[in-house]
């Protein structure tokens, strides 16, 4: 029984060394690649420098087009990341702080987002792989219920979310395999000439007093961050557009835009314009906000 013991032993220590080695591997490759998202573009950089950052979600990746801001003369990078919640738009916005970006205007899409505090599996697992070389994350993560297996338990967070940042992505990040989500300056333009669903009910969301909005707010006060809050276009065909105006009820300064580009050839899907929708609202917003620039 004791020799039992002994091996069961060993192979939970060899288990577990070979956990921290490729733990210590993968995330020393994700430490030094700063090729094909905008999580890892921001944690591996230094001290950017913006006259106008977006942030948000698809509704942000696919509504504002930079080069039509540059054309104005204002350096612009689209952060917004599809899938995003106002979690991640937070901790992003946090560590460019942290490394000393100088940013004059955020513009963040906060419509749909304000509905909840949750994360997003999807875009969250992007900041894992450095949560022990950051508190900033390690923090913004703290209160989440899987927190002490994604902190503690070595390589468990690669296994966990393997899908997103498991041995796939590892490997084309190591080879520095780019993607598109860097082209365009972050812009997503959806161009294809098939709509998708073009019907949608929100009247199930309800907006609330967001913690993740408060920080944001609270971040560009800091760090005299000018901040602008839109909330972005939807096809005319949709259920519920009153949550617009409750989400105005509670945060007045956010600019209600949803109804500043009408009709369905400007749209992709009900909650998503198409190249040309993104290139009017984005003149809009260039004329309203930086029209004497």
């Amino acid at each position: 029984m004791q020799k039992f013991i002994i091996v069961v032993a060993r192979i939970l220590l060899i288990l577990l060394l070979l956990l921290v080695v490729l733990d210590w591997a993968y995330t020393t490759v994700y430490l030094h690649s700063s090729h094909r998202g905008k999580v890892e573009k921001v944690f591996n950089s230094k001290a950017g420098n913006y006259d106008v950052i977006i942030l948000g979600s698809s509704r942000a990746n696919n509504h504002f087009v930079p080069e039509l801001f540059e054309k104005k003369g204002l350096k612009t990078f689209n952060f917004g990341m599809s899938g995003a919640h106002l979690f991640e738009a937070s901790l992003l916005l946090k560590l460019m702080a942290e490394r000393n970006y100088k940013i004059k205007t955020v513009i963040l899409e906060a419509d749909l987002g304000l509905c909840n505090e949750k994360e997003s599996d999807a875009i969250a697992a992007k900041f894992l792989p450095y949560i022990h070389h950051s508190e900033t994350i390690k923090n913004h993560f703290s209160n989440q219920e899987n927190f002490n297996e994604l902190y503690y338990i070595p390589f468990y967070r690669y296994i966990d979310f393997d899908a997103l940042i498991g041995f796939r992505e590892m490997y084309h990040s190591a080879i520095k395999q780019p993607t598109n989500i860097l082209d365009h300056q972050g812009y997503h333009p959806l161009i294809s000439k098939k709509q998708g669903n073009m019907k949608n009910d929100i009247r199930a969301l309800k907006p609330i007093r967001n913690k993740y909005y408060e920080e944001i707010k609270q971040i560009c006060k800091q760090n005299k961050y000018n901040l602008i809050t839109v909330m972005t276009p939807m096809c005319t065909n949709v259920k519920g557009l009153d949550y617009f105006e409750k989400a105005n009820k509670i945060y007045p300064e956010i600019h209600n835009l949803e109804n500043v580009v009408q009709g369905d050839r400007y749209f992709s899907s009900c909650g998503h314009m198409n190249d040309a929708g993104a290139r009017m609202f984005t003149k809009v917003v260039i004329e309203k906000f930086f029209g004497t620039k």
